[in-house]
């Protein structure tokens, strides 16, 4: 069933580039306009929070549930049309609403928090939400699934705000890193300390070798490495993107791209 609108508004070699901005402690770093490689898609940055491991809740207008985690999806998938699918947990009242509605005009929205999985200050990296319309999903015969027939959806993240069209979404794909990040971001901060804080030689910062925490890698996507830097001679926090010559493709891509990005950090550093 095809509905119009949006049932819930919501809510050369290896090249560095500055976040922008200084920022506030309550304010969270974001790039600045001057990334030449561009963000990637807010489709495709939807899609990797809805298909990844950030945490999500079903929201029902009216709904409420005495116990909040049988409205947290158990699974998350996406089908080829680009429907969202959500195994929730037994005794749900979404699913009991949802079976109960007629016509499937039960609206729901899906909403995502992207939280950093290594210790650092502002540790959520951005939010999505998908607003549609809830139907049980009878091809899926363990129980407790639900169709999310998507009429618009949104995100805010490190890289803006912007809204989606249900269409970019079923057409774009995730991140090919996205399974992998968090375990690539902790093995990073703790086993390459060090080069990571060396790469504020890359961003300007004169005294980035030094500190406890001076450097944390916070995002890392195909595209490229996103370090915050705090503590340093610069006067305050900020982010840095630095940017991989070609977009990777996986985890063997990526040794080879982090290889050569650490090796120009060296030689900015002096060390080379």
């Amino acid at each position: 069933m095809l509905r119009p609108g949006n049932p819930m508004p919501s809510g050369s070699d290896h090249t560095v580039r500055a976040a922008g901005r200084r920022r506030a402690d309550h304010d969270r770093p974001r790039p600045g306009e001057d990334l030449a490689s561009g963000p990637p898609a807010a489709a495709g940055r939807v899609r990797t929070l809805v298909e990844g491991n950030s945490s999500s809740v079903l929201v029902i207008p009216g709904l409420n549930s005495a116990d909040p985690y049988l409205m947290v999806p158990l699974e998350r998938a996406v089908d080829p049309a680009g429907d969202v699918l959500l195994r929730l947990p037994a005794g749900s009242p979404a699913v009991r609403a949802a079976a109960r509605a007629h016509d499937g005009e039960l609206a729901g929205v899906l909403e995502i928090t992207d939280v950093a999985p290594v210790a650092v200050a502002a540790r959520i990296r951005g939010r999505a939400s998908v607003a549609g319309w809830l139907t049980p999903c009878r091809e899926r015969a363990d129980g407790g699934w639900l169709r999310l027939e998507a009429g618009g959806m949104s995100v805010d993240d490190l890289w803006g705000a912007a809204a989606v069209e249900p269409d970019e979404f079923a057409a774009a794909a995730p991140d090919p890193l996205a399974a992998h990040e968090a375990e690539l971001l902790q093995h990073l901060a703790a086993a390459h300390g060090d080069e990571v804080t060396r790469l504020g030689a890359l961003a300007g910062c004169a005294d980035a070798r030094t500190g406890p925490g001076a450097a944390v890698p916070v995002a890392l996507d195909r595209g490229g490495l996103r370090v915050r830097f705090t503590g340093t001679g610069t006067g305050g926090t900020f982010d840095a993107r630095f940017a991989f010559p070609a977009p990777v493709d996986g985890v063997a891509g990526l040794r080879h791209a982090l290889h050569a990005l650490f090796g120009q950090a060296r030689e900015a550093a002096g060390q080379g």
